[in-house]
């Protein structure tokens, strides 16, 4: 049996991303792992985030890394000064303090070159979502890094499953229908949440993995 495990919203939530990775690893000992973006602003450490996807996985194990509506925003703000403080207010100026000051350039063009869709046989990874009357390959990158569902809308995916995340929500990871957010809100006190797929079985995910915020004690 082989798998894929799909990871929501990071928001430079580094100790979570480590926790969850050693997780994935310890689940079996190779796959595929898809990001779905967002690993970047609001949260404490996004260079360190970025570094550590950036590095890629430990053999045998495949990343695939999506580009999230934070990433076009930074890339934006760094070719067009006019977009600078609409990124900056979304999390931005969290993300330029954990480099000391600016974005390393290796990493914007690495974010710039992110793929906005992956599709295997039986589901199709994203940001934020898709349009389903309109064909996957005319999709526009507007609604691939912005759309979102209402919460009870399951949808028609061209007969796969649809995997997401850009809508946040305690209540995540949910599964509706053909459609599963697995944006917890990691950067707003929820989890880091990973969807595990069968590569062999069409449908949702057979298991979540979630990964908290650590809590300290002095006792």
């Amino acid at each position: 049996m082989r798998y894929t495990f799909a990871i929501g919203d990071i928001h430079g939530c580094i100790d979570q991303l480590n926790r969850m990775i050693d997780r994935i690893e310890a689940y079996t000992s190779e796959g595929t792992v898809v990001f779905v973006g967002d690993y970047i602003d609001r949260g404490p450490d996004s260079k360190s985030v970025l570094d550590r996807i950036i590095a890629g996985p430990s053999e045998p194990w495949r990343w695939i890394c999506l580009k999230g509506n934070h990433e076009d925003m930074m890339v934006a703000a760094y070719a067009d000064g006019q977009r600078r403080a609409v990124w900056l207010g979304n999390g931005g100026l969290e993300t330029e303090i954990s480099y000391g000051g600016r974005v390393l350039p290796q990493h914007l063009q690495w974010a710039a070159n992110r793929p906005l869709v992956h599709v295997d046989r039986h589901r199709i990874f994203v940001h934020a979502g898709v349009d389903p009357q309109t064909p996957l390959e005319r999709q526009s990158q507007d609604d691939l890094l912005w759309m979102r569902f209402p919460v009870d809308q399951p949808g028609e995916y061209w007969g796969k499953h649809l995997v997401h995340g850009h809508t946040p929500s305690m209540s995540n990871p949910m599964t509706t229908g053909n459609r599963t957010n697995i944006d917890s809100g990691c950067v707003f006190g929820g989890k880091l949440s990973c969807a595990v797929f069968n590569d062999d079985v069409a449908g949702g995910p057979i298991d979540f993995i979630d990964v908290g915020a650590r809590t300290w004690s002095l006792w």
